[in-house]
């Protein structure tokens, strides 16, 4: 096989890769949405089925991860530099048009999606958080717990538990 068809096989993979990128992300997005909407109705069901799903998937994208790295590292020595130098965009610089269009196509909607998924996890994070500030507020007050200590956040929207509280006072 000729250095150009090996090239050209190469980038084939690369898009298949990518293609199966974007899957993953959607799949994300969905997940991240099916988590929020069974922590809201308190679905456990949901959330076992959710884990469960989650599992089957990681060893399909592990692989995938796997076959990434694999033709990153040939294609950084085709193109003479480190792995860690390799993108996209210095790929993309080397193709002949077809193949440009190809991968600016898959770099523009896996861009879309990373700022969307970015989005739609602190979203996630958020509610999380907020569930768990209200569980301990409910626990505090059902239970009458002393330590009437108020939450403080973080600039990064994070607040500090104290260790030194128990969750639940067995004693009567």
């Amino acid at each position: 096989m000729s250095a150009v068809a090996t090239l050209e096989y190469k980038v084939d993979e690369l898009l298949d890769v990518l293609d199966r990128d974007i899957k993953h992300i959607q799949d994300c997005l969905r997940q991240l949405d099916q988590l929020r909407s069974c922590v809201i109705k308190r679905d456990d069901v949901g959330l076992s089925r959710m884990l469960a799903e989650i599992q089957a998937e990681a060893n399909s994208h592990a692989a995938n991860e796997q076959k990434r790295h694999s033709i990153r590292k040939y294609l950084a020595h085709v193109l003479d530099c480190s792995v860690d130098k390799i993108n996209l965009s210095k790929i993309e610089d080397v193709l002949p048009e077809h193949s440009k269009a190809q991968i600016a196509q898959r770099k523009a909607e896996l861009r879309v999606l990373v700022q969307r998924l970015k989005r739609e996890h602190l979203s996630t994070v958020l509610l999380l958080s907020e569930c768990a500030r209200f569980n301990s507020l409910l626990l505090r007050n059902i239970f009458g717990f002393e330590d009437k200590a108020v939450n403080t956040y973080r600039p990064d929207g994070s607040t500090e538990r104290q260790a030194n509280t128990t969750f639940v006072n067995l004693q009567y």
